[in-house]
């Protein structure tokens, strides 16, 4: 398994995405968003996301779940919090 590419800090749900989605939908988007996989990203948020790694800032990665529900996975510029949440929750 590949190693994470930053640190994820403390990891939080919101309690609307915690009901919403698919429970190992939550840990497998927080794997892989650490990993860099940024999910459904235009090429652009991509790009912004691997400045990001180089020179710090916001890291930003959208995915859905298993029943198609959209929703975001966000580390903060300081690497001190991740937070899962759905689309109404940002």
């Amino acid at each position: 398994m590949a190693a994470l590419k930053f640190n994820l800090g403390q990891c939080v749900i919101t309690t609307n995405a915690r009901d919403t989605l698919h429970p190992q939908d939550v840990p497998d988007s927080i794997v892989r968003h650490g990993k860099g996989d940024w999910g459904d990203l235009c090429p652009e948020d991509r790009e912004q996301n691997e400045r990001a790694l180089q020179h710090g800032g916001r890291l930003f990665s959208a995915y859905h779940d298993r029943q198609g529900r959209k929703f975001y996975v966000i580390t903060e510029h300081d690497r001190s919090l991740t937070t899962v949440l759905l689309p109404e929750d940002y």
